[in-house]
């Protein structure tokens, strides 16, 4: 008898039809999986199996514009979710009302990133990195039915952390094998991943929150391993290890199958050439494998990156770790392909949106001093002041995790250059802000470019929102450390730095017009319009339990 092991996440909702949605589901064993509407909607799909794990995503048809409604899961015709004593509030799918009218709901779109899902240790006591933001979410929502739901939750990467697994996992990887050999408590394999994935996505509030709010994801390194795809010379380095190999296939086979297949819509699916061979055979092991070490081998043959539409929201999800080009001449976080990919896709159908949503897991803007030693450090590895500083450059890049866009200074610029663009003329969208996450502090950052409007703004408020962690912790000196990089000293010192590395100034200037701020927290844009409105919460342990505090409410735009 077929039992749930992981899920039900409510992935893609069309905000087109307002009809259809997916569910994705990890069975006990193959087995047809049906999602069963209470207004007679559904769908049917039977499992694909890899490394003897079952999985399903449902496209669930038939739904009702403008509606919500409850579902369950059934396995070979037998009801797993809801659970039976299950103290949840019940899961739906909320769809938009199709065509959207003048006055239309807003669109609320949470976003955050770096959850890592390990328990206080022993299983007891108060969580010594703060309450999980999702959990206290979840908690909230549950509790008071007339909550404002975000319409989806964006995870900007770090969903699991390959590389620093908690005291629960090592002891399952320690009953399959020797920890004292490489690659030691990080996990090795597709199993060993599915451990993560379990422990992130079977906590009780995160796995209803996930199966009655939509999600959207992306990876990071620490899906992978810290840095991941830093440099040229530290992927070699990588490749000469023996584990690596599996490392990262099997880092991307999970990646596939627990992520990014739901971040397809049902026509992509039916397009998907790896997905329709892996459901082909009984075992999509071996052709899941192949592929993800094609695209670990060759890059360009695969795009994680991807579109979604909610209403008069365009937002994209770019890929900042797989899709990067290291050869240190030519560096760019973005392959040419991957590129005009992100500037047709951003300029397409100007006028078609009124908020443009570049959801990278990397800052665009980071503290000035921050960016200017990237900038700096970049400019010492091509080995413009010659041999000995290249390689210590090298060395202070990979200590320092200095990786960002401005660590390829041409990305940056260009980048910027396309945010300038899509952000002015008559058709330009109200705002174009770029969300991100990675250094686990909360801030907002706006450019002024020289040449535009008097005060240097454009016709769309082109904005950077970062937000991190979701649940994780940041040192005291590395907290000193952000803050000292947005100070006038800071500023003073990364011009000293451009000086000695010879890169020029940046194509704009930007001030932080918020934060810095510290904590598990997401923050949540509400889109009406052409207006837009920022929200920032924190989860904070009080003696009741814990509770979500909002720290910052904020207007974006003044129509």
């Amino acid at each position: 008898m077929a039992g749930l092991r992981l899920g039900p996440l409510l992935r893609y909702v069309d905000w087109e039809s307002g009809s259809r949605a997916t569910v994705w589901v990890e069975a006990t064993r193959p087995c047809t999986a049906e999602v069963r509407c209470a207004d007679g909607a559904g769908g049917v799909s039977p499992t694909f199996a890899v490394q003897g794990h079952h999985y399903a995503l449902v496209v669930v048809t038939g739904l009702a514009p403008g509606s919500a409604t409850p579902y369950e899961v059934l396995l070979d015709g037998r009801r797993v979710w809801p659970p039976e004593d299950s103290g949840f509030p019940p899961s739906t799918i909320t769809t938009p009302a199709v065509p959207q009218p003048d006055d239309a709901a807003p669109v609320r779109v949470a976003f955050g990133s770096c959850r890592w899902a390990a328990p206080p240790a022993h299983g007891h006591g108060q969580d010594p990195i703060g309450p999980d933001a999702l959990d206290t979410l979840a908690a909230r929502l549950a509790a008071d039915p007339e909550a404002v739901r975000p319409d989806v939750l964006l995870l900007l990467g770090d969903q699991v952390y390959a590389d620093e697994t908690s005291q629960v996992t090592q002891r399952r990887l320690a009953a399959r094998r020797d920890l004292d050999e490489a690659p030691g408590t990080e996990v090795a394999d597709y199993e060993e991943y599915t451990h993560l994935y379990d422990e992130s996505w079977r906590d009780p509030d995160v796995r209803w929150l996930l199966s009655t709010i939509p999600s959207c994801m992306i990876f990071d390194d620490h899906d992978v391993i810290d840095d991941w795809n830093t440099s040229a010379a530290w992927l070699q380095e990588m490749r000469r290890t023996p584990w690596w190999h599996e490392r990262i296939v099997s880092g991307l086979m999970s990646y596939w199958v627990y992520q990014h297949l739901g971040n397809l819509s049902p026509d992509a699916l039916e397009a998907d050439p790896v997905y329709a061979a892996v459901r082909a055979v009984p075992d999509g092991t071996e052709t899941l494998r192949d592929h993800a070490a094609a695209a670990d081998a060759d890059p360009t043959r695969t795009r994680w990156s991807y579109r979604r539409v909610f209403g008069r929201v365009r937002l994209l999800m770019v890929d900042t770790r797989a899709a990067r080009s290291l050869e240190e001449q030519q560096r760019s976080m973005l392959r040419e392909e991957e590129e005009r990919w992100l500037r047709d896709e951003t300029l397409a159908d100007a006028g078609a949106y009124d908020h443009l949503l570049i959801g990278t897991s990397l800052p665009w803007l980071l503290p000035p001093l921050i960016h200017d030693a990237e900038t700096w450090n970049a400019a010492l590895c091509r080995g413009g002041r010659g041999e000995r500083w290249a390689r210590l450059g090298e060395k202070v890049r990979r200590a320092a995790d200095l990786e960002h866009w401005a660590a390829f200074p041409e990305s940056f610029r260009r980048l910027s250059d396309l945010l300038r663009e899509a952000g002015s003329g008559p058709a330009a969208p109200a705002t174009v802000c770029v969300l991100s996450g990675d250094v686990h502090h909360a801030y907002v950052a706006e450019p002024q470019w020289s040449g535009s409007a008097p005060d240097g703004t454009t016709a769309a408020r082109v904005l950077q929102l970062t937000c991190s962690p979701v649940h994780n912790s940041i040192p005291a000196y590395i907290r000193t450390g952000f803050r000292f990089g947005w100070s006038r000293a800071g500023r003073w010192l990364g011009r000293a730095l451009t000086l000695h590395g010879r890169t020029g100034s940046p194509p704009m200037r930007w001030q932080k017009t918020g934060g810095p701020w510290f904590g598990n927290q997401l923050m949540t844009l509400t889109l009406h319009g052409r207006k837009a409105a920022l929200t920032l919460v924190q989860a904070r342990a009080t003696p009741t339990g814990a509770q979500l505090e909002t720290v910052l409410e904020r207007d974006l735009t003044s129509n």
